[in-house]
């Protein structure tokens, strides 16, 4: 068989070790349903020329932007950017943020390539403030392009995407950022052993998941990069999201009984993703990526921009030195007649991670503002999300987190009905600890997601529309998302008079009384889970805690 037809760029011996052009030549698939398959099954991962013809068209067929940089463009500008001076001597651009090109078997010639590629792109791409991750995708589209120029016209198009329902790369902090946070709330749901040990190993979880799109654009090996990017040219962002989980599940499954450190953790994770071929196939890796059932794509562009608003409000749209996560929780501060400092932390570690760096914030205790449903009503109402602690007499200790305020059950005329969205859980602390979170995450296949488009209707309170599109839209995990079998799977909390319920359909999680003395707790269909504490209980002590903005103290 004749060996493959490398370009300039390529360093033979190290991609003959690495590749092997075994087979099919051509590809006439134009169903998408089709190629999606052969994608993932790696119809062209074993045929270097074909790949390379497939990269083109998939490229060609992304929709852009009206004024696109071609291959024209790059011969044009190239000697003006570079001049003679050799490109290695010239910095790279701000947007890559300090990342290294990736090797990928390229000789100098093309590692040259790709610097002199990416400073033509920062002169024709001013917009793009922040990109770590162009250097690798660069680096990748070289090995299949007949030339510079040509390469160059490929980056271009894939940053130059103008399908709002089509993200491909992240060209900004914000989007960047926010893309950190929705992989930290999709480990949060999705990998939750691997999610526990991150906490107990880290000083700062956000930052070991702020890593996540260095191990695909950077620490993986070139087999593996190249058979993630074959997917997710046909798939999309959504892709990067499923093999980062993969990563962490794998990393999970070989280090969770030797010691880790919390100064090294996430170099741990970068040395075992670097060497991942010794432990996981290409193949192996997106099985198990595929075999998470993921949140559909809409609902997770949801949360990305419920993310990105967050930040907004913050204020953080540009790079800065992160907090660390476990100061939300101050020792010196925190003072629960329920958790512990160490409990409360943990509880921390399950919120949505554009509530996790606030700080909790003491809303209604029992023993300090009485046993009054009424007035727990009154100091809670304002407040969204907000943490129920509960006590019983016999020490056990159970609670929920609860997504939407109070204020919520008045729309209901005085009668108890159910609201809240998917984001809400419940738990136990003591005697040991659980979570249960809303049994569609778990079971998907219990709904069928809604268009992004049916989730945009006014607000349930007649709230002004604002201009904002994540404004516009119902929330992340808003039951109006979902086809549901029935409304026993979306009755997350509910509020009257004379009781709180939490949980409900065929039994509730948590039933408190009106006077805060009695509860009851069982299995119910909207959380699948098992009583959080005896069945029925005295109550020692309530509390109720909001998230405050460090900001605004």
């Amino acid at each position: 068989m004749d060996p493959p037809g490398y370009n300039c760029f390529v360093d033979r011996d190290r991609m003959d070790a690495a590749v092997q052009d075994l087979g099919p030549k051509e590809l006439s698939c134009t169903e998408p349903q089709e190629l999606k398959q052969l994608a993932r099954q790696g119809y062209w991962a074993r045929s270097y020329a074909l790949r390379g013809k497939v990269y083109q068209r998939l490229i060609r067929d992304i929709p852009c932007r009206t004024v696109t940089p071609d291959a024209s463009v790059y011969s044009d500008i190239v000697g003006k950017i570079v001049g003679k001076h050799s490109s290695s001597s010239l910095p790279l651009p701000e947007f890559v943020d300090n990342t290294q090109v990736p090797s990928y078997c390229l000789n100098a010639r093309g590692e040259d390539a790709v610097r002199k590629i990416l400073l033509c792109i920062a002169n024709q791409f001013p917009d793009v403030s922040f990109c770590p991750a162009l250097p690798a995708v660069v680096a990748l589209l070289l090995h299949y392009s007949t030339d510079e120029a040509q390469c160059f016209e490929n980056a271009c198009r894939i940053l130059a995407c103008n399908d709002p329902s089509r993200k491909l790369v992240d060209q900004s902090f914000l989007a960047f950022e926010s893309s950190c946070m929705t992989f930290g709330d999709l480990v949060n749901k999705y990998c939750q052993a691997a999610h526990k040990l991150m906490v107990a190993v880290s000083e700062d979880v956000l930052q070991v998941y702020a890593d996540w799109q260095r191990w695909l654009f950077g620490e993986l090996p070139l087999g593996h990069f190249a058979r993630v990017f074959d997917v997710f040219l046909v798939e999309g962002y959504k892709v990067l999201y499923r093999v980062a989980l993969a990563i962490l599940k794998f990393f999970h499954k070989v280090r969770a009984g030797q010691p880790l450190e919390s100064d090294s953790v996430k170099q741990d994770i970068r040395t075992f993703v670097r060497d991942i071929a010794k432990t996981v196939s290409p193949e192996k890796l997106l099985e198990k990526a595929f075999a998470i059932r993921l949140f559909s794509r809409k609902e997770i562009q949801l949360l990305q921009m419920a993310n990105e608003k967050a930040l907004k409000q913050k204020g953080i749209t540009v790079k800065q030195k992160r907090q660390f996560v476990h100061l939300a929780v101050h020792a010196e501060n925190f003072h629960s007649e329920i958790v512990s400092v160490k409990e409360m932390r943990d509880i921390w570690s399950w919120v949505p991670e554009r509530f996790a760096l606030c700080q909790p914030l003491l809303l209604f205790s029992s023993l300090q503002h009485g046993y009054s449903l009424t007035r727990f009503y009154f100091q809670c109402e304002g407040h969204e999300p907000t943490l129920l602690l509960i006590k019983t007499t016999q020490k056990e200790v159970c609670g929920a987190y609860l997504s939407t305020d109070w204020s919520e059950r008045n729309k209901f005329g005085g009668k108890v009905g159910f609201f809240g969205t998917g984001e809400c859980f419940v738990f136990r602390l003591q005697p040991e600890v659980q979570r249960y979170e809303w049994v569609v995450i778990k079971h998907p296949e219990l709904t069928k997601p809604v268009s992004l488009e049916a989730a945009a209707a006014p607000s349930p309170l007649g709230r002004p529309t604002s201009s904002d599109p994540a404004d516009r839209l119902s929330p992340f995990l808003s039951a109006r998302h979902f086809n549901l079998p029935s409304k026993t799977e979306s009755m997350f909390m509910a509020g009257g008079n004379d009781c709180l319920i939490v949980g409900g359909g065929g039994g509730q999680a948590l039933y408190i009384d009106g006077d805060l003395n009695r509860g009851r707790t069982g299995h119910c269909d909207t959380f699948n889970n098992q009583p959080l504490c005896s069945e029925n209980f005295l109550i020692a002590a309530v509390e109720a805690w909001g998230f405050q903005d460090p900001d605004t103290q």
